[in-house]
């Protein structure tokens, strides 16, 4: 019987592991390596650093393909001249113009996230064995006043020691042998599973960062004053819209202004659904989205009419949020007309604002996919004057010089689960450093002496505590 049952013991030691079982070991160990994890932090720090080095494409981008069109033309404008026109195409192939929407970033989180989940799969056991099996009796050796962090004395019973473990805080037990008394006591025991929720944290921070990539939104919104702007694309259910009451900018006429407001207005199905002075650092949050100030500037007051019947063609300002030899620039077309005007905003030496307008007309495309324009004549405008030039057909009139707004539209779907996740690093971070564990053994032998070890978290000054404790014995035993 003995050799009958020993064999199938041997055999199933020496039984080699399946294929899929020794894959899945071989995941396993790979996914719980810290070499593993230091290559995928690298992995990750290198494409961000990709990703904050080369301009990347905004979110408005990915409305359309019309959008995404005329990022990516502004990408080449940036590019063209520098690495040529084919290394652009390539890099946009490689997604590196959207490092962070790209399939090599989604998957570099996706495995971290895996191997953060494993690694803290793989700890739980460990750590529930620390946690759950407490052996109370300890042999002889243990208790060895050689080792470090040991102690012993005399004249203390076991009714005692247990009130002195009690009042530092120790939950006890109690073992009687032949040997003697074992007391056992611990002090914040659970201590050791809030890492568990430290790993969670991480886990969550992650899965914010791929809610909000996939599904969050940052657009720029250039709103002129008095005027409004649809925030989503057209057709969108419950379409937004903001409007700007009031842009104000004390000091702006000295060239110092102090601070920069926008009474900017939210609007859903026709109602207005919030209204606030928003600034720097002070956004209005509504329906999702939270609008920041982000900057101002000019938006010449133009009325654009027939030069024949003076039928209006168009009536607004226009923003200028480009620069052309360091003043403000911008290009607007004409309704009704094939043309379109260039607007170079200047100032003369009174400080009076003057507007030049450079009419032009689209002719065709040069060999680069550039337009060819030609020039329609020029116009220097003093608020309140109008022009025209023997090219067009129109007039154009400067009514005022207002300004604009630029607002940052952002919609973070994960921002809920960040603070989650937040909450939930912060309380490991905090269980771990401030409730670190402790744990003392002690034994009273039959003849009368008391062995006592003390074991601690890293976090914990064993010196000092466990001095404190022996002194509340020896003052137990003078009583």
């Amino acid at each position: 019987m003995a050799t009958l049952t020993a064999e199938p013991a041997a055999a199933l030691r020496r039984a080699p592991l399946g294929p899929f079982a020794s894959a899945g070991r071989a995941v396993w160990r790979l996914f719980t390596s810290v070499d593993f994890a230091v290559v995928q932090i690298i992995y990750l720090a290198i494409l961000a650093t990709i990703g904050m080095t080369i301009r990347q494409l905004p979110d408005s981008a990915f409305r359309s393909t019309t959008d995404y069109l005329n990022a990516l033309a502004d990408v080449h404008a940036r590019y063209d001249g520098v690495i040529g026109a084919a290394t652009v195409d390539l890099l946009d192939r490689l997604q590196l113009f959207t490092v962070f929407r790209s399939t090599w970033f989604s998957a570099g989180l996706i495995v971290l996230v895996v191997s953060i989940v494993i690694c803290t799969l793989d700890r739980i056991p460990r750590l529930w064995r620390q946690v759950a099996d407490i052996r109370v009796v300890q042999p002889d050796p243990y208790f060895d006043l050689r080792l470090p962090d040991r102690a012993g004395l005399t004249g203390v019973g076991p009714t005692d020691a247990a009130t002195v473990f009690r009042r530092h805080g120790f939950r006890l037990r109690e073992v009687a042998t032949a040997e003697g008394t074992f007391l056992y006591g611990d002090r914040h025991r659970w201590t050791k599973l809030a890492t568990l929720l430290t790993h969670l944290g991480l886990i969550l921070f992650l899965v914010a960062a791929a809610v909000t990539s996939l599904f969050g939104e940052t657009d720029g919104l250039v709103v002129p004053d008095g005027q409004s702007l649809t925030v989503q694309p057209i057709g969108t259910p419950d379409l937004l819209l903001v409007k700007n009451y009031g842009f104000a900018a004390p000091g702006l006429a000295s060239g110092d202004p102090s601070d920069f407001t926008t009474d900017l207005a939210v609007y859903q199905g026709g109602n207005e659904i919030a209204r606030k002075t928003i600034r720097v650092n002070d956004p209005l949050s509504i329906a999702g989205y939270t609008f920041h100030e982000n900057g101002f500037g000019p938006a010449p007051d133009l009325i654009i009419r027939d030069r024949a019947d003076g039928a209006l063609l168009w009536s607004g300002p226009v923003p200028l949020t480009d620069q052309a030899a360091g003043s403000p620039y911008g290009i607007t077309t004409v309704p009704g007309r094939d043309a379109g005007l260039q607007l170079l905003l200047e100032r003369e030496a009174d400080g009076t604002a003057v507007l030049l307008v450079l009419p032009y007309h689209v002719t065709g495309t040069a060999a680069d996919g550039s337009p060819q324009v030609e020039d329609l004549g020029a116009m220097a405008l003093h608020v309140g004057e109008s022009g025209t030039t023997a090219s067009i057909d129109f007039v154009v009139g400067l009514r005022e010089v207002s300004q604009y707004t630029l607002l940052i539209a952002k919609r973070d779907p994960g921002q809920g689960i960040v603070w989650g996740a937040f909450a939930l690093l912060i309380a490991g971070i905090v269980t771990t450093f401030w409730l670190p564990r402790r744990r003392i053994w002690a034994r009273l032998a039959p003849e009368g002496e008391l062995r006592l070890v003390f074991r601690a978290d890293r976090y914990v000054d064993v010196e000092r505590e466990f001095g404190r404790l022996l002194d509340d014995l020896v003052a137990a035993r003078a009583t």
